[in-house]
C-alpha cells in the first residue's frame, strides 16, 4: 500500500507538470488564469484538510500523555515542565536550521511570484511595523480563548493549554478520569484514521499545486523546487542526527524498540 501511494504521488506530480505546462503553452491569459483558479480550489481544499487535523491531534494525544500516568502531580507537574522546555528548545533548533538550510541553497532564488493584493500588503506592513518584545512574546503563548487558537492552529497556545488541562484532569477525581481518557483516546485514533482519509486526497492535492505552479512560473520552477525538496530533506536528516538523536539518548530512548513501534 506504501509503494502504491508513493507511485500514486509520483504520477501526480508527473501529470501536474504536463497539465501545468499545457495550460503555460496552449491556452492564453483568461484561460490560464481560470484553470489556474479551479487547480487552485482543489489544492486549497487539500491544505485546509491538512490544517484541521493539528489542533484535535496536539490536543487529545498530549492530554492522553500527560494526565494517562495518573493522579501524580508532582510527575505530571515534572512531565508538563519538561515538554514545555523540550518543545522550545526543538522548536528554536528547528528554526535555526531551517533559516540556515536556506540562506546557504537559496532555492528561492530566480521565482517570480505573483505581487499580493494592496490591501494585503498594507495589513503585512502594518503588522511588521513594531517588533515583538519578549513579554508580549511570552503573553501570547497563553490564549485568551482556546477555540479561537484552535480555529488559527496556534500550536504554541493549544500545547500550553492542553498541558494546563491535563494537569487539571490528572487531579480530577478518578471517576472523571476515567470518563474522559478513553474519549479522548478514543478521539486520538479517529483523527488518525481521518489523517489517513486525508492523505488519500494528497495525489489530487499535490498534482494540483504542481499544475498550478508550473502553469504559473514555467517548467524551470520545478529546478528550484528540486533544490528546495532536497534542502529540506538535508536539513531534516541535519536535525533528526544533531539534536533528536541526542534528546533520545539523553532521555534514554530504547531506539530499536521505538523505530520498530514507528515503522
Amino acid at each position: 500500500m506504501n509503494k502504491r501511494f508513493a507511485y500514486l504521488i509520483v504520477g501526480a506530480m508527473v501529470l501536474g507538470v504536463l497539465v501545468g505546462w499545457g495550460c503555460n503553452q496552449f491556452l492564453d491569459a483568461e484561460g490560464a488564469k481560470s484553470a489556474a483558479s479551479g487547480l487552485s480550489l482543489i489544492t486549497d481544499i487539500f491544505l485546509r484538510l491538512i490544517k484541521s487535523l493539528i489542533a484535535p491531534l496536539v490536543f487529545a494525544t498530549l492530554v492522553i500523555g500527560i494526565a494517562g500516568h495518573g493522579d501524580d502531580m508532582r510527575r505530571v507537574g515534572r512531565l508538563a515542565l519538561k515538554s514545555i522546555i523540550y518543545f522550545e528548545i526543538v522548536t528554536t533548533l528547528a528554526l535555526f536550521i531551517g533559516l540556515a538550510a536556506v540562506n546557504i541553497t537559496r532555492p528561492g532564488e530566480g521565482v517570480e511570484l505573483e505581487k499580493p493584493e494592496a490591501s494585503a500588503l498594507a495589513t503585512v506592513q502594518s503588522s511588521s511595523g513594531k517588533q515583538a518584545t519578549w513579554g508580549q512574546v511570552l503573553e501570547h503563548i497563553f490564549p485568551t480563548s482556546i477555540i479561537d487558537a484552535m480555529a488559527r492552529n496556534e500550536v504554541l497556545q493549544i500545547v500550553c493549554w492542553s498541558i494546563l488541562f491535563a494537569m487539571a484532569l490528572a487531579g480530577a477525581p478518578a471517576a472523571t478520569r476515567e470518563m474522559l481518557l478513553p474519549a479522548l483516546d478514543s478521539l486520538a485514533q479517529v483523527m488518525f484514521r481521518l489523517t489517513g482519509i486525508v492523505m488519500a486526497y494528497a495525489p489530487i492535492g499535490i498534482g494540483a499545486a504542481i499544475a498550478v505552479t508550473v502553469g504559473h512560473s514555467g517548467v524551470k520552477v520545478l529546478w528550484n523546487l528540486g533544490v528546495l525538496i532536497l534542502t529540506l530533506y538535508a536539513a531534516l536528516v541535519f536535525f533528526a542526527l544533531f539534536v533528536l538523536l541526542p534528546v533520545a539518548l539523553i532521555a534514554r530512548v530504547p531506539l530499536r524498540k521505538f523505530l520498530r513501534a514507528t515503522r
